[in-house]
């Protein structure tokens, strides 16, 4: 599956809000799932001492779907296709990379 392809047809699954004119709900609720991700690892850190095991990631998996479908739907409430927003990234990281500037903080490096 492709991201567009994928991206279209989570859109049909989308109902919030002011659908198609508000970024700010699929923002929280990406925020918001990032944060049950982070929770899970967390909890595999201090139960199962840093071991995923199989349930672990099944789990974790399928909170990054959630994270998923928040940032297809941003993307489309802000225009952009996933493959756009997918390809800039990588040209991003790779001028970053050639330039030796891969590690290290701030936007514009």
């Amino acid at each position: 599956m492709d991201l567009n392809h994928y991206q279209r047809e989570s859109r049909k699954t989308a109902l919030y809000p002011n659908i198609g004119n508000n970024a700010i709900y699929p923002t929280l609720g990406l925020v918001g799932e990032a944060g049950e991700v982070a929770d899970k690892v967390k909890k595999i850190l201090r139960d199962k001492h840093g071991v995923f095991d199989q349930d672990s990631k099944d789990a974790i998996k399928l909170e990054l779907g959630d994270v998923l479908w928040y940032i297809a739907q941003l993307a489309s409430e802000l225009g952009y296709e996933l493959e756009d927003v997918a390809s800039s990234n990588l040209v991003k990281l790779n001028s970053r990379k050639i330039r030796n500037q891969i590690q290290g903080s701030g936007d514009n490096r």
